[in-house]
């Protein structure tokens, strides 16, 4: 029998004071909380999974509101996600529903957040995000991990970024930012958000890597793909999470790594 394996783990970070990111699993949401040992959940394939992290927007207030909002919202719309449409339609209500939720307070004005994800059909994979939150595919663990680093092809990558960054073009030899050109909430006024949604087949032994900007910012891509190739499941998020904290963790950080077997 195919079924969907999804291994994830939040923390705050070593330098903030909490945690802004949330996760949504299908039914269950990890809003604001820490999470050191990795938690694995699996489901047959076949209903809609939604699997998506949100990283509420650092510097303004309430970005733990924000993204714990986005979350339940995509929990509640998770097994009607079929298509591209319906995935937009519910990013959309998502954005409104964080404005309206900062018009009814004053202490929320501003409040905003990234999120991407996935869903994963039966037969297909939706990808989406808006922001710089990420989707990574990734490579089936033990694929050249018996060698050195170095040695392998460079065109022999187990990484793909699938989600799109909304972030401005970067300076000549800087590769991290904290400015992104638009999220769900995060302005005085309602803005609406153009979500980036694509489609693609569904093979066995696909693995996707979600995470939010507190992995990708610290930990170089070439470390990233060292670890997935070496280790899967609980293992592997667990080195993700010792690479981020061992770079400083200077944000929050969250990581589902999702699995297709069968």
């Amino acid at each position: 029998m195919a079924y969907i394996s999804v291994t994830a783990l939040s923390h705050p970070g070593l330098r903030r004071e909490h945690n802004e990111d949330s996760l949504v699993v299908g039914p269950w949401t990890l809003c604001g909380t820490v999470t050191e040992n990795p938690q694995t959940m699996a489901f047959p394939l076949g209903r809609p999974l939604v699997v998506a992290v949100a990283d509420g927007i650092g510097g303004q207030p309430a970005g733990e509101v924000a993204s714990s909002l986005v979350v339940r919202r995509l929990a509640l719309f998770g097994p009607a996600l079929d298509g591209e449409e319906a995935v937009r339609d519910a990013l959309g209500m998502c954005n409104h529903a964080v404005y309206a939720a900062a018009d009814r307070a004053p202490e929320l004005s501003t409040m905003g957040t990234t999120v991407a994800g996935v869903v994963v059909l039966e037969q297909e994979l939706l990808v989406f995000n808006v922001g710089d939150s990420r989707v990574i595919e990734v490579g089936p663990a033990g694929d050249g991990s018996d060698g050195p680093a170095g040695a392998r092809a460079a065109t022999d990558d187990t990484l793909h970024q699938l989600s799109v960054d909304d972030s401005p073009a970067l300076p000549q030899g800087r590769r991290t930012t904290s400015i992104i050109t638009q999220a769900l909430g995060g302005a005085p006024a309602f803005s609406a958000i153009t979500p980036h949604v694509s489609t693609s087949p569904l093979t066995p032994g696909t693995r996707m890597l979600v995470c939010s900007d507190g992995l990708t910012d610290p930990v170089l891509d070439d470390e990233i793909d060292d670890i997935l190739r070496a280790h899967d499941g609980g293992r592997a998020v667990f080195e993700l999470w010792k690479a981020a904290m061992a770079a400083g963790g200077p944000d929050n950080v969250t990581i589902a790594l999702v699995s297709v077997t069968g």
